[in-house]
């Protein structure tokens, strides 16, 4: 889908299209081997390798909000993410975000922060990561530097 295509398309079938490709990314990625979950496991990936740093996903649910520790944590992954031109959004649903990402023998217990990695040798492409980073550009061109997608329930 070109950038035209996805501008075109009402809110509503733009949302679902791009939480349907997070979903399709995330699974690809998990299947890759490309996914760093948790606050401080991506924090130390972002240290050492900014560069292997593809896309950023942040989920917070009512739980968490007010939590000002993780907050703090969300400003400065938001800020290393503008810093380093690395596309962010945000989920509402950790709890579905863990289930996409997660195994089903072990429960996830810090999902608030995901990173697709790009793989050391560089043969991993997805249309629907090119989407979500489409998806990024349009809404930094609003001024919505964290655009909120809504993962489908299951």
């Amino acid at each position: 889908m070109t950038l035209e295509e996805v501008l075109i398309q009402k809110p509503a079938e733009r949302a679902q299209c791009v939480g349907t490709a997070l979903e399709e990314v995330l699974a690809s990625a998990k299947d890759n081997d490309s996914l760093t979950v948790g606050v401080y496991e991506c924090a130390k990936v972002m240290n050492l390798d900014p560069d292997s740093v593809s896309f950023c996903v942040l989920a917070v649910d009512e739980e968490f909000e007010c939590d000002i520790a993780l907050q703090i944590h969300f400003t400065l992954i938001q800020s290393f993410c503008f810093d380093n031109d690395i596309s962010i959004v945000r989920v509402s649903d950790m709890q579905r975000l863990a289930e996409i990402v997660g195994d089903k023998a072990e429960q996830l217990e810090d999902a608030h922060c995901v990173l697709i990695t790009n793989p050391a040798d560089g043969s991993w492409e997805d249309p629907a990561l090119e989407k979500l980073h489409l998806f990024c550009e349009e809404s930094r061109r609003v001024n919505d530097w964290v655009p909120e997608i809504s993962l489908s329930a299951r």
